[in-house]
């Protein structure tokens, strides 16, 4: 029987305080992340990974020490696996971009597994260049100095994936049923932002963004939905994209409404969730005199996302027929997705 190694991967980060800064550096390092040629953005990466660590170590303290992001990766991996088992054919491993385990690592225990093809599947569900890209660029670099070159399929994204959606749809309308009693509610769907030149440059992640949100609204088919679109965690001086999600915040509890947010970019729990969402904008809403202040959980272990993964994994190891090996994914089969092109 054929043998497919399932490659699920995340952004990753650091699991005690120690791995803080070179956690950052590996970021701020990225040439996607950071947009110059090799010896300025290292010496940028230095300097910025040196300068935000105490902010950092102050970040993770809140949340024990370190990003809960690899046990939440792993839960899910657990999850897709044993969804797999009726297939008998796959064995599902971790990956992290910027942490442990890095690419690499992975690489070394899927050779040892020795598939006949690889399925890489990211729990990105919108792609974008800093991202999916990124992830792609380095398992490339890796699989060819470690002469690793077995057949793989690529997943791009799946914003509108049906499993992603109705998980999420699930989780949004518990938090709209829980606002509702304080008041008047305002829905934001909040996504880690990305600088606006990456998306005026061709990435696809704002449209992307959109997409989801909107497959999202017609699922919970609320009349008359309030709503807004808007983007958190910008870090430097360049523009992000807008609206940001601590300026509607402000605007929506002076508008005395009942704030739920969705985090409708992150399907696992990590820094972003735990300090940014549940704790500093908590606490911006209910300053600036919001009714409430609700945060949705992420899609985390959630069945229908997990299902979704699986029937994505099936469709992208070729197991229903539906795709030539060797190239990417798109579950959308729109052409805004960019992972592959050497210009993006």
């Amino acid at each position: 029987m054929e043998r497919v190694a399932v490659v699920l991967y995340n952004l990753g980060g650091p699991d005690k305080p120690e791995a803080i800064q070179p956690f950052l550096f590996n970021l701020f390092n990225d040439p996607l992340i950071l947009r110059l040629v090799p010896p300025i953005r290292w010496i940028l990466a230095k300097i910025i990974s040196k300068r935000r660590t105490p902010i950092a170590k102050e970040i993770y303290a809140k949340i024990g020490g370190g990003s809960p992001i690899l046990e939440e990766t792993r839960k899910q991996a657990s999850a897709l696996q044993e969804e797999l088992e009726k297939d008998r054919k796959f064995k599902v491993f971790v990956a992290m971009r910027y942490w442990r385990p890095f690419a690499d690592e992975c690489i070394d225990e899927v050779i040892n597994f020795n598939p006949d093809s690889v399925v890489l599947l990211p729990l990105y569900p919108q792609f974008s260049t800093t991202t999916t890209k990124s992830f792609l660029q380095i398992w490339e670099k890796h699989c060819k100095k470690k002469g690793f070159d077995k057949t793989t399929a690529s997943i791009c994204c799946y914003p509108q994936d049906a499993g992603f959606v109705k998980a999420v749809s699930q989780l949004v309308q518990l938090s709209i049923l829980e606002a509702e009693s304080k008041g008047p509610v305002k829905v934001l769907f909040s996504a880690h932002g990305i600088p606006k030149k990456f998306v005026v440059d061709g990435d696809p992640y704002e449209l992307h963004v959109r997409a989801t949100v909107s497959a999202v609204v017609d699922c919970l088919n609320i009349p008359n939905l309030n709503y807004e679109i808007c983007y958190q965690s910008r870090v430097g001086p360049v523009e992000w994209l807008r609206p940001y999600t601590d300026e509607v915040i402000i605007d929506s509890a002076q508008e005395g409404k009942s704030i739920v947010v969705v985090p409708i970019a992150f399907v696992s729990e990590h820094s972003e969730t735990l300090v940014e969402l549940d704790m500093e904008y908590h606490d911006l809403a209910l300053d600036n005199g919001a009714l409430s202040y609700i945060r949705t959980a992420t899609v985390g272990v959630n069945e229908n996302f997990i299902l979704g993964l699986a029937n994505m994994v099936r469709e992208g190891s070729g197991a229903n027929g539906v795709i030539a090996p060797n190239q990417l994914v798109c579950k959308e089969n729109c052409a805004v997705c960019p992972a592959v092109r050497s210009d993006q």
